[in-house]
């Protein structure tokens, strides 16, 4: 039975964690959830124009998403390696997000496969640039105690922005009778208000407690990540060969029936219930550990998948899309915190760099085989082969728990 007065202490005890997350973190989760709304109101209707109105097919959808995403990680080893020499954070994030921002209007712009795809090359270096020393700056303020609180908060804030990027696409295409171009055009003002927070509200550690690295991606420093990290890399790079672009639950549900102004409504349901699981596993994570939710996660993505297989109507495609949205609420933030934990503290920006370069090659193979495999067999291939992938993803799982117990080299 449980004590009321426990159960209280307990109830007080998280209200103070959740005080002590520091007001850094939770600038950087208003950032996030600006970019993202100007972000996924763009990109959550770029498959739909490709398909649609240039008559693109579904295997060039996985190229082109693929690719953007290469991009994004490619950049982020390169800049999370360079604010570990540099012992800066900010700058770089900052850098990113402007690059960001000054290419949303390219979207609207582009008249041709051509130039979309060269605006979202554009747009993914600037979330290269800035993804592994935001991260790395979330790890240095963020407490030990209340380490997983924290990225599960800023991934909340920024999945709440993800979920409002989809539902503001179903209104204003509603509006303008679905004229892309306007919708675009509208997403261009949260991008610079995004910028405009990281530069003026954001600030660093005045005092970093990390020195400079001098040499981050050399091979005696790279080994210092040690074996703990480099299995949470490993089960992460399997877990990504399962996890392509959420482009395809988009095709999913127009392959279903959803009238095309609804169809970013999969989108809507994957990221309300992505951003309400984030942040309660965060909290949870640091309580109870994060291998136990993570297997959880990888469960839930393998119900999603073999549910998009065979279910071919509207309501087995919105299940889907709210058990994707549930399955990433367990796994991402968990994943951002595995890599802090195990990580050396002056190389966390080339741990996350790191972490986001390979993930990433897995990501461009993984669309790249759901395109393939949607052209030739359709959506049940498709989500069957991201099923498997994360079965022995799960599989792997015990073996890097064994390792987590192995300290990072200092």
């Amino acid at each position: 039975m449980i004590d009321p007065m426990e159960n209280s202490a307990n109830q007080s005890t998280s209200f103070l964690r959740w005080r002590e997350i520091p007001g850094t973190v939770w600038a950087l989760g208003v950032v996030s959830l600006l970019m993202d709304v100007s972000s996924e109101m763009i990109h959550v209707l770029l498959p739909l124009y490709l398909v649609t109105v240039l008559g693109t097919s579904a295997v060039m959808v996985g190229v082109i998403e693929g690719i953007a995403e290469a991009t994004a990680s490619i950049m982020k080893i390169f800049s999370g390696a360079l604010s570990d020499r540099l012992g800066k954070r900010k700058l770089l994030a900052t850098i990113g997000y402007g690059l960001a921002a000054l290419t949303k209007p390219v979207f609207p712009l582009a008249g041709s496969i051509g130039w979309i795809v060269g605006a979202r090359f554009i747009d993914r270096v600037g979330k290269g640039i800035r993804g592994a020393p935001r991260d790395a700056l979330l790890a240095d303020l963020s407490p030990v105690n209340v380490r997983g609180a924290a990225f599960g908060l800023r991934q909340s804030l920024d999945t709440i922005g993800a979920a409002l990027g989809p539902l503001l696409a179903i209104v204003f295409m509603l509006l303008t009778a679905s004229n892309f171009i306007a919708v675009l055009w509208i997403a261009v003002v949260p991008g610079f208000l995004s910028f405009l927070v990281i530069l003026f509200v954001v600030r660093e550690q005045d005092h970093p407690t990390a020195k400079p690295v001098h040499l981050p991606l050399s091979f005696g420093q790279l080994r210092r990540l040690g074996r703990s990290y480099w299995f949470v890399v490993g089960v992460a790079t399997v877990f990504a060969l399962g996890r392509f672009s959420e482009a395809f639950l988009l095709l999913r549900a127009q392959s279903a029936g959803f009238p095309l102004p609804l169809v970013p409504t999969v989108m809507l349901v994957m990221n309300v219930v992505y951003a309400l699981a984030a942040w309660p596993t965060g909290v949870l994570s640091d309580k109870v550990g994060r291998y136990g939710l993570l297997t959880g996660g990888f469960s839930v993505l393998i119900a999603a998948d073999l549910v998009l297989a065979f279910g071919a109507n509207i309501p087995a495609v919105g299940i889907g899309a709210a058990l994707w949205g549930l399955h990433m609420g367990l796994t991402q933030g968990l994943l951002a915190s595995l890599v802090a934990d195990t990580a050396p503290g002056d190389l966390r920006g080339t741990a996350f760099g790191m972490f986001n370069l390979i993930t990433g090659a897995a990501t461009l193979l993984a669309s790249l085989i759901a395109g393939a495999l949607w052209d030739v067999i359709g959506p049940t291939g498709t989500f069957l082969a991201g099923a498997t992938f994360t079965l022995l993803a799960l599989l792997v799982i015990p073996t890097a728990e064994s390792a987590s117990h192995e300290p990072a080299q200092t």
